[in-house]
């Protein structure tokens, strides 16, 4: 029995240690990336994603390009990677789009926005789901309604935060950037449930990117909750507008038609998903955006005096100083998109960029196979000091001359290829608005916080307080 005993024991041992090694050591039909592995299933997941300083790349990523060089393996989420740093090889991963290469995501990810979610699609139907979209926040619409609405939004907003002797930016930012979109998207704007519904968001984002423990207590289980809460209030608004046929002129109103339409392909599932995506999309991006630039303007005050000087020269050539921006004003303010680029080069809110191989493929004498991931890490790009003088600097002077409103290979600020985000312009007008009445009719100083982490995204752990009042006041 004992001789049996030590046999079976020895095979176990002798079979996790080629399973051990089969991990560690993964072939290929070529070369692959140099790099490790870490452990089975786990992989490096953990030092991956570790909060690190905002002012640095990871130091996950900074290690290894010290190794291995720009492109490496490694494994993360139980999923074997190939993470890239190359402008060149970024670029070319994101023309494959559709081809060799497919969007792809964290299956927890996936799971709490939804299978039908615009954020899962590929080929035709993301298309489609982008047209959607584009009714929106196209260049038409942004020109024709949001202008204006965005011109009142942030006037009011901000008389609202001089009433105050202080006001955490973070917070403020946030709760109007959330409430517009929650009109905008589904007219919901009483302001009890909307911060009953942020509330909800609040514990969706706290845990969207996390281990996925579904367990009363963690994170993730608090964002499944947070999630089927929000997709509950949404589906009972859209259950509500088909019943009554009333018109609220918002995007819910479009989709209900559109679900109706006999030939759509878009039914009510693939409706609410796309509606919460959005307005995470709108969400995260903007209010973080805002209190970033706010702080660096701040912190240079060259910056806000060449900002000063372009608007206030805006106003001097209306008939009448207190009319609205136009889309014409909008354009001509460079320098201004000059800020929102460098900020938008520093800020970099997602982690990396993925996609999923699906043929393989051959890069600079090295090989990705099907089935792995690719991970496009921006800011590993951004803060280059081979692509960007003193990159750790804001330094908005740096875009002169440059094209503003496109990505490029060393400016990923909006993805890139056909899944260049669709709402950028729409995101960078907010800021220009929010920029403009900041300088022309308040001043401020900034009190406090100032703290920023990447956790991964931008975590602002004691916000950003600012004393702010109206000039002449």
């Amino acid at each position: 029995m004992l001789v049996v005993v030590v046999c079976l024991t020895g095979l176990v041992i002798v079979w996790i240690t080629q399973w051990v090694y089969s991990w560690s050591n993964p072939k290929c039909n070529g070369k692959l990336p140099p790099g490790s592995m870490g452990f089975p299933f786990l992989g490096e997941t953990l030092e991956f994603f570790a909060p690190h300083s905002f002012y640095n790349i990871p130091p996950f990523i900074t290690k290894r390009i010290t190794r291995y060089g720009p492109i490496f393996r490694t494994s993360l989420l139980g999923k074997k990677v190939v993470v890239s740093t190359d402008p060149e090889i970024n670029n070319y991963i994101f023309q494959q789009e559709g081809r060799s290469v497919l969007l792809w995501y964290t299956e927890s990810f996936t799971n709490i926005f939804g299978q039908q979610s615009v954020v899962a699609q590929h080929g035709m139907i993301h298309k489609y789901l982008k047209n959607l979209i584009l009714h929106l926040v196209g260049p038409e619409n942004l020109k024709a309604n949001i202008v204006h609405e965005l011109d009142e939004l942030i006037r009011r907003h901000l008389r609202s935060w001089a009433t105050h002797a202080t006001v955490d930016l973070k917070e403020v930012a946030s709760n109007m950037v959330f409430s517009y979109a929650a009109k905008k998207l589904f007219s919901y704007d009483d302001s009890n449930s909307i911060m009953e519904l942020r509330e909800n968001f609040k514990a969706f984002m706290d845990g969207l990117i996390t281990f996925p423990l579904d367990i009363p207590g963690t994170s993730y289980h608090a964002c499944l909750q947070g999630m089927k809460n929000i997709k509950k209030i949404i589906k009972d608004l859209f259950e509500e507008r088909k019943a009554s046929k009333t018109s609220h002129g918002d995007f819910l109103d479009n989709l209900v038609v559109e679900v109706e339409r006999k030939e759509s392909i878009l039914d009510e599932g693939m409706a609410i998903d796309l509606v919460v995506a959005l307005l995470f999309a709108i969400y995260e991006t903007t209010s973080a955006l805002m209190t970033l630039g706010t702080m660096f303007i701040s912190d240079h005050p060259h910056v806000l005096a060449e900002l000063t000087k372009e608007h206030e020269e805006i106003l001097r050539r209306r008939d009448n100083e207190e009319s609205e921006i136009t889309w014409q004003e909008y354009k001509s303010m460079t320098f201004t998109h000059m800020v929102i680029n460098e900020t938008l080069r520093l800020a970099n809110i997602v982690p990396g960029i993925f996609r999923k191989v699906v043929q393989d493929i051959e890069l600079k004498g090295h090989t990705i196979p099907a089935g792995w991931v690719v991970v496009v890490v921006p800011l590993a790009v951004h803060l280059n000091s081979d692509v960007y003088t003193n990159p750790f600097t804001f330094n908005p002077w740096r875009w002169e001359g440059k094209e503003l409103h496109a990505g490029s290979k060393t400016f990923m600020a909006f993805g890139g290829g056909v899944r260049l985000c669709v709402g950028a312009d729409f995101a960078k007008l907010q800021m220009t608005f929010f920029i403009h009445y900041l300088v022309t009719k308040y001043r401020w100083k900034v009190v406090g916080g100032g703290d920023i982490i990447r956790r991964p995204g931008l975590v602002f752990p004691n916000g950003l307080p600012i004393e702010i009042s109206e000039k002449g006041k």
